[in-house]
């Protein structure tokens, strides 16, 4: 499968960056690294900057259609330069019309909350985004990792760095079981 991993050109929280990724490489899957911006990304360690990461796509428009599931890692600064971009809004969103999971961590939820999909699902998020989802028609819980598997897609949504292993083992096996489901799942 080849999964998207959608940033901004900096401010994405390295560890829900790498640890996401690294799990999709042992599934056997494509990461992709996507940003709004060309050449590589910088990630942050909290506020202190860190490694930087190699553009793999550059988002021009681009519809989910290469790809089969979505990740959004956080840290504060990535999303809310997401959720001000349109092509990345228009980006998620179609994720979600074509029917393909997305996992989301931290602040991530802002991207979701701007693309209009989180009306009527369940999810969680760093606590401080509770009420922008609640705002938006979404519920918030508070929870390591949620699983909304309301159609047309699923939503694995989940706290913050502590809850990587749980956030990391849920978007695996639901994004292996989407897989099955479509007929996609091959690298």
């Amino acid at each position: 499968m080849r999964i998207a991993f959608l940033m901004a050109p900096e401010g994405v929280e390295e560890i829900e960056l790498t640890r996401p990724w690294q799990a999709v490489l042992d599934a056997g899957w494509n990461p992709r690294l996507v940003s709004t911006g060309p050449d590589r990304v910088r990630a942050f360690r909290h506020f202190d900057k860190g490694a930087t990461f190699a553009v793999d796509h550059v988002l021009a428009g681009d519809t989910s259609e290469a790809f089969d599931a979505l990740v959004l890692p956080g840290g504060v600064a990535n999303p809310d330069a997401l959720r001000r971009n349109e092509m990345a809004v228009g980006f998620t969103r179609d994720f979600f019309e074509a029917g393909k999971p997305v996992a989301a961590i931290c602040h991530a939820p802002w991207t979701l909350v701007e693309a209009d999909v989180v009306r009527g699902r369940t999810l969680t998020s760093w606590p401080s985004i509770a009420t922008d989802i609640r705002n938006a028609g979404g519920t918030w819980v508070d929870e390591k990792v949620h699983v909304c598997r309301a159609e047309p897609a699923t939503l694995i949504t989940s706290r913050k760095p502590d809850d990587l292993d749980a956030f990391c083992g849920s978007l695996v096996r639901e994004f292996a079981a989407s897989g099955t489901r479509s007929g996609a799942g091959r690298v």
